[in-house]
């Protein structure tokens, strides 16, 4: 998904679990724009909210973790979604930083493919507020005309329910609808498509904040760890600039990030550097979430 709140990540850990709080020490960070972190909904004197990148949060994250928690290296860096970005990026932004690297359902660079479907997302929100997008990695036309353009509660809810109903198509894989696992599986019980729809995807969206979904939306269609010194834009440079072992783990049917993608990535590491393993799931990129089907969570222990 497009994002996700501190505690959404809590299920990852546990005594049961790798990341054990009794042999690790566990940090959370929030990403910019998810109202816990800086954000338009708790930023009201910063406007407009400035375009932020997958390099502004590793760098205010490293800030957090070198110079107020007095930490100087990691074993490990991990992340779902967008967490997987943030993971490629502080691998190849502080590449001495940590030993191990676990991007899930994620990439280093997001693809033309993927930077159209937050095309959607984007219009989804924009059409609510009777403008468009002005383009990939670019805020709407009225925005890039200087114009002041503001969510009005009416404006708000008709935007995020249909930003839900955009991400209903691609956030689960085809296997699953067919199957209507939103319906049989025990962690959803849904009655119908219709009630999945309304009570899943337009649920989830309308407890969002939607300037705070445009601004995680523009980071992650603008996501390219090679677009930093010293790799300028070369994907191959930047993947031959990670030093910490690196397992990638695409979800089999994740229609964001396929296992192709993951394959390229890895394929330029250096040798020893990378493995790839694919997650055989039909729940498509919810596979690496916190709602995956119990039988799937048992897998990535």
């Amino acid at each position: 998904m497009l994002v996700v709140v501190i505690s959404d990540n809590l299920w990852l850990t546990g005594r049961d679990k790798t990341l054990n709080p009794d042999r690790y020490f566990i940090i959370i960070p929030a990403l910019f724009g998810n109202s816990q972190s800086s954000s338009p909904s708790n930023t009201p004197n910063l406007r407009p909210f400035p375009d932020v990148l997958f390099y502004d949060n590793v760098r205010a994250q490293h800030e957090l973790i070198t110079k107020h928690l007095g930490v100087t290296h990691a074993r490990a860096v991990l992340g779902w979604s967008m967490g997987a970005g943030q993971t490629y990026q502080w691998l190849t932004q502080y590449p001495d930083f940590m030993d191990i690297g676990v991007p899930f359902c994620g990439s280093a660079r997001t693809s033309l493919h993927n930077q159209v479907f937050l095309e959607g997302v984007k219009s989804a929100l924009y059409a609510a507020l009777g403008t468009s997008s002005a383009g990939v990695s670019k805020p709407d036309l009225f925005t890039a005309q200087g114009k002041r353009v503001s969510f009005t509660s009416d404006a708000r809810v008709a935007g995020l329910k249909a930003l839900g109903r955009v991400y209903a198509g691609w956030g689960f894989s085809q296997a699953f609808y067919r199957e209507k696992l939103y319906e049989t599986a025990p962690t959803l019980g849904f009655k119908s498509l219709d009630d999945f729809l309304v009570n899943f995807w337009e649920a989830w969206a309308l407890s969002k904040d939607p300037e705070g979904m445009l601004v995680m939306a523009h980071t992650w269609q603008a996501a390219d760890c090679a677009q930093q010194e010293p790799y300028q834009g070369d994907l191959r440079k930047a993947m031959q600039g990670i030093k910490a072992k690196t397992l990638v783990l695409p979800a089999m049917t994740d229609l964001y990030f396929p296992p192709e993608d993951s394959e390229i990535e890895v394929a330029n590491m250096k040798p020893g550097v990378g493995t790839l393993q694919v997650f055989p799931s039909v729940w498509g990129h919810w596979a690496g979430g916190k709602s995956l089907h119990p039988a799937d969570k048992n897998k990535v222990r």
